[in-house]
C-alpha cells in the first residue's frame, strides 16, 4: 500500500524514467523483430536459370585443411574467381539435353535433364544445384547476403546503444530521486522504517514502473518495427525487399527479450539507488542542507576509477599489440561507452573545478555559478546525459570519419598517375602506345589466400599487374622493405599483416582462382589501414580481364586528347585520378553516417527525456528557494534567468566533458593510425556535436524555466 501511494504522489518524478524504458523496450523489440527477420529471411527464388531443373557451376570456394585444436578440419573461402564450366564438362552435359548459357559468362549453365544423371556426369568437377539451391548462381546472391550482414551489425549496434543509455538514464533518475528524498526517508526512519523497508519500498516502486513500461514498450516496438524497416530500406541500409513483420504473439522472443531487459535495467538502476537510501540516517538527513556535500561515495569513486583504468588499459592493450583493431567498427562503437560511462561516475567530482572556471558576469552570473556548486548533484545528473550524447556523437562519428579520411588520403598518395582507366573487360592498349602518355600500367582485381599459423585461411584483396615497371612508375606505394621492382612471376608483394613478411622469404599462397603457389617476397608495405593488399603479375592470375589502367603523362601532354584517345583505344571510362578516387575509394559511406546518426537520435531522445525530467523534479523541491530569491528583490524574469543559466552551465559542463572523452578516443585512434604508417588526422563533427549540445541547451533551459513557473503557482 505504501508503494502504491508514493507512485500515486510522485508519480511525475518517475514519468522520466518510465518514458525511458518504454523507449529502449520498443527500441530492443523493433530491432529484435528486424534480427529475426534478416536470420530467417526467406529464400527468394532463382532468377538467373529460373527455367531449368538444374544448375551446373564451376567450384566457387577454396577448401584447406586447418588445425583445430588437437584435431585437423577444413575450412572455406569464396573465390575471387570462380572456376567456369570447362568445355569438356559442357560438351558432356549437352549429351544429357538442353543447355542454357548466360551469353558469354560460362560461370554456370542450366540444363533441362534429370539431377540424378546430371551429378553422375559432372562428379567432381563442379557444383550441381536444384531447387531453391539454384540461387546460388544469382549474382545478387552474395550481394544479398553482404547486406544482411550489414544489417545484423546495425541492428545489434543500435540495440546495444538503446540498451546502454536507457541503463545510463534510469540509474540517473532514481539517483537523483534519492537525492531529492533524503528528508523523506530520513522521517521514515524516525518513524521505525528500517533500511530493508526503505529499499524495499524504492525497488517495488521500480517494480512497478518497469513493468508497466515494458509492457508499453513492447505494444511501441510490435508497431514500430515495420516502419524501421522501411526506414532502412529508404536509407540503403537494408536491401530493397527486406521487411520487419510485426510480432504474432506476445510470447515471440524478441518480445520477451525486450520485455525482461526493460525489467532488469530498471531494478538494476533501483537496486543501486536503494542501497543509498538505505544508507540514510535520521540525524543526517535532518543535518542535510542546501548544499552538498557527500555527493560521492567511495563506492562511485571505486567503480569510476575501475572503469577509467578499464578504458585506458584497453586502449593502451590495443596500441601495443594490435593498431588495427582501433579501425574497426566493433572497437570504436563499444570502447567508448566505457570511457563514458566511467566519465559520468566521477562527474560529481569534475563538477565543481569546471563550474569556478567559468567566469559568468553580473550578479546573475554569479548566483548561476554559486547555485550550480552548491547543487552538485543536480548540476552533475543535468550533465551526465549531456556527456554521453556529445561523447557518443565525437567518437561514433569522428572514428568513423577519422578512420575514412586516412584511407581516403592514404588511396591519394599511393599513386602518381594522372589518369585512370576502368571497365569489365579493358582493351589491352596498342604497342605504339597513346600520343602523351608515359607509362600505362594495366592491372586486374583479385586476391591471395594464405594460410597463417597453420589454424586460419586469411584473405587478401590483390592485384595483378601486367607490367611492373609501369606499375612502379605510376605508383607511389609505402614500401618498407625491398623494391617493388623486383616483382616477377615467382614473387609477391605483401604487407606487414602477413604473418610471413620478410624480404626473400617463401610463402605458401592459393591464387585467386584456388591454385597453389610458393612466392618468394619481393617487398613488404605498411600495413596502413587496411587497404594495402597484395600484389602479384598477371602471369600468376591466369587469364583475368584488365579492369583499370593507371596512366601517367608525358611533360606537357594534351590531357584531353590523351584521355580521348584512351578511351577510344581500351573502351573504358577515363577520369582523373582525383575523380576516381571521390567516386571509388573508402571513406564514411552515405549508409554508415547515416546510421550512426540514427544512433545518436536515439540517444538524443533519451537525453531530452533525462534532461526534462532531472530539471521538473528538481524545480518540485526549489520553490522555497526560488521564493526567498524573489523576497530578497529578484524579478520573475531575473529568477527565471538564473535558472535558464543554471541548466546551460551544466549543459556546457557535461558538453566538455563530452568532448574530453571524445579527445581521449579520437587521440588513441591517431596514435594507432600512426603505428600503422598511415595518414594522421583527427575528424571532430563539430556539426553533430553541436547540434546535440544545442537541443541539449534548449531542452534543459526550456524545462528549467517551465518547472521554475510551475513551482511559483504551487
Amino acid at each position: 500500500m505504501i508503494v502504491l501511494a508514493s507512485l500515486r504522489a510522485r508519480w511525475s518524478s518517475l514519468l522520466g524514467a518510465f518514458v525511458a524504458v518504454a523507449l529502449g523496450v520498443g527500441l530492443v523489440a523493433a530491432m529484435g523483430l528486424g534480427l529475426d527477420a534478416s536470420l530467417g529471411a526467406p529464400e527468394r527464388a532463382p532468377v538467373r536459370f529460373a527455367g531449368s531443373p538444374v544448375v551446373v557451376m564451376g567450384q566457387d570456394t577454396l577448401t584447406v585443411p586447418v588445425r583445430r585444436g588437437p584435431a585437423t578440419g577444413n575450412v572455406s573461402k569464396p573465390l575471387a574467381h570462380p572456376h567456369p564450366v570447362d568445355i569438356e564438362l559442357l560438351r558432356d552435359l549437352r549429351r544429357l539435353g538442353p543447355v542454357r548459357l548466360d551469353g558469354d559468362r560460362r560461370d554456370a549453365v542450366g540444363i533441362d535433364a534429370p539431377a540424378s544423371a546430371v551429378r553422375d556426369a559432372v562428379g567432381d568437377r563442379a557444383l550441381v544445384l536444384t531447387g531453391d539451391d539454384r540461387r546460388r548462381a544469382d549474382p545478387g546472391t552474395a550481394r544479398d547476403a553482404e547486406a544482411l550482414v550489414a544489417v545484423n551489425a546495425f541492428l545489434g549496434t543500435a540495440g546495444g546503444v538503446a540498451a546502454f543509455v536507457s541503463v545510463f538514464v534510469t540509474a540517473s533518475t532514481f539517483a537523483f530521486v534519492v537525492a531529492l528524498r533524503r528528508r523523506e526517508f530520513g522521517l521514515l526512519r524516525m518513524a521505525g522504517a528500517t533500511p530493508g523497508q526503505l529499499r524495499g519500498q524504492l525497488v517495488g516502486e521500480a517494480l512497478a514502473v518497469g513493468v508497466a513500461a515494458s509492457v508499453a514498450g513492447c505494444a511501441l516496438g510490435v508497431r514500430s518495427a515495420p516502419l524501421l524497416g522501411d526506414a532502412m530500406v529508404d536509407a540503403g541500409i537494408a536491401p530493397h525487399w527486406f521487411t520487419i513483420q510485426g510480432a504474432t504473439s506476445p510470447f515471440a522472443w524478441p518480445c520477451q527479450l525486450a520485455f525482461w531487459t526493460g525489467l532488469s535495467v530498471v531494478l538494476a538502476g533501483a537496486w543501486s539507488a536503494s542501497r543509498r537510501a538505505g544508507r540514510i540516517t535520521p540525524a543526517e538527513a535532518l543535518r542535510d542542507a542546501s548544499v552538498d556535500s557527500g555527493v560521492m561515495p567511495w563506492s562511485r569513486r571505486l567503480t569510476g576509477t575501475a572503469l577509467l583504468a578499464l578504458a585506458l588499459g584497453l586502449l593502451v592493450k590495443d596500441l601495443s599489440t594490435d593498431p588495427s583493431a582501433l579501425l574497426k567498427r566493433k572497437t570504436y562503437t563499444t570502447q567508448p561507452m566505457i570511457l563514458i560511462t566511467a566519465a559520468a561516475a566521477l562527474a560529481p567530482l569534475l563538477v565543481r573545478p569546471v563550474v569556478r572556471a567559468l567566469r559568468l558576469p553580473g550578479a546573475i552570473g554569479l548566483l548561476v555559478r554559486e547555485n550550480s556548486t552548491a547543487s552538485v548533484r543536480r548540476t552533475a545528473a543535468v550533465a551526465a546525459p549531456v556527456l554521453v550524447t556529445v561523447a557518443l556523437a565525437g567518437s561514433l562519428l569522428g572514428s568513423a570519419q577519422t578512420v575514412g579520411a586516412s584511407k581516403a588520403t592514404e588511396a591519394r598518395r599511393q599513386t602518381s598517375a594522372q589518369l585512370i582507366v576502368t571497365g569489365e573487360e579493358l582493351k589491352p592498349l596498342a604497342e605504339g602506345g597513346i600520343p602523351g602518355v608515359a607509362d600505362a600500367s594495366p592491372s586486374a582485381t583479385t586476391a591471395v589466400f594464405v594460410r597463417e599459423e597453420g589454424s586460419a585461411l586469411v584473405r587478401s584483396d590483390a592485384r595483378a599487374v601486367g607490367d611492373v615497371a609501369a606499375w612502379a612508375a605510376t605508383s607511389r606505394l609505402p614500401v618498407v622493405a625491398g623494391d617493388v621492382r623486383d616483382l616477377d612471376d615467382r614473387s609477391v608483394v605483401v604487407n606487414e599483416e602477413w604473418e610471413k613478411h620478410r624480404v626473400g622469404e617463401r610463402v605458401d599462397v592459393w591464387l585467386g582462382d584456388g591454385r597453389p603457389a610458393r612466392l618468394r617476397i619481393a617487398a613488404v608495405l605498411a600495413r596502413g589501414t587496411g587497404n594495402n593488399g597484395a600484389y602479384v603479375t598477371a602471369v600468376r592470375a591466369g587469364t583475368l580481364p584488365v579492369d583499370r589502367i593507371d596512366v601517367t603523362l608525358k611533360p606537357g601532354a594534351d590531357r584531353a586528347g590523351a584521355a580521348a584517345a584512351l578511351a577510344s583505344a581500351s573502351g573504358g571510362q577515363v577520369r582523373t585520378a582525383t575523380q576516381w578516387l571521390a567516386a571509388t575509394q573508402p571513406g564514411t559511406k552515405p549508409q554508415t553516417r547515416l546510421g550512426l546518426l540514427m544512433l545518436l537520435g536515439i540517444s538524443l531522445v533519451y537525453t531530452a527525456i533525462s534532461l526534462a525530467s532531472t530539471l521538473l523534479m528538481a524545480a518540485s523541491v526549489r520553490s522555497g528557494e526560488l521564493r526567498s530569491l524573489r523576497l530578497a528583490g529578484a524579478t520573475s524574469a531575473q529568477v527565471r534567468m538564473v535558472v535558464a543559466g543554471e541548466a546551460l552551465v551544466a549543459v556546457a559542463v557535461g558538453a566538455l566533458l563530452g568532448l574530453v572523452v571524445t579527445a581521449v578516443g579520437l587521440g588513441g585512434l591517431a596514435a594507432g593510425l600512426a603505428r600503422l604508417s598511415a595518414p594522421v588526422g583527427m575528424a571532430v563533427p563539430w556539426d553533430v556535436v553541436g547540434a546535440a549540445a544545442g537541443v541539449c541547451a534548449v531542452v534543459a533551459a526550456t524545462a528549467g524555466v517551465v518547472g521554475a513557473g510551475a513551482g511559483r503557482k504551487r
